[in-house]
């Protein structure tokens, strides 16, 4: 079994930053792919952006892409979301996953290891 969970959520102005963090535990040898989505109120959850297990690579949702970069470090089973040039549509909860394969990396259905999410809300 993998645990994976999310912080660094918080309050923050339009234009601001945040860095989400992500860190898995158990049985990590298992995977391959890590990611975010996330969930706005009264909308369905979406991809945001993924990283391999290399992190060699990395993929991003057109809404976020050159805002927001994903990194990640084997050695801590740990992975970040740095978020930049937020915007009021940006606020959400987001959640990490973790999946075995590296294929379809932005379909939620085949991630198979979910966080409790973490809540970001951008003001105007």
């Amino acid at each position: 079994q993998v645990q994976v969970v999310e912080s660094g959520g918080g309050l923050v102005q339009a234009g601001g930053s945040l860095r989400l963090s992500c860190a898995a535990s158990g049985s990590i040898f298992r995977i391959n792919t890590m990611g975010w989505f996330r969930q706005a109120p009264g909308k369905e959850r979406e991809f945001v952006s993924a990283i391999t297990s290399s992190g060699g690579n990395t993929y991003y949702a057109d809404s976020v892409t050159g805002r927001f970069t994903i990194s990640r470090d084997n050695a801590k089973n740990t992975i970040w979301l740095q978020m930049n040039s937020l915007k009021p549509e940006d606020t959400a909860v987001y959640y990490c996953a973790a999946k075995i394969g590296s294929a379809y990396y932005s379909d939620e259905r085949f991630y198979n290891y979910w966080g409790q999410g973490t809540q970001v809300t951008v003001s105007s």
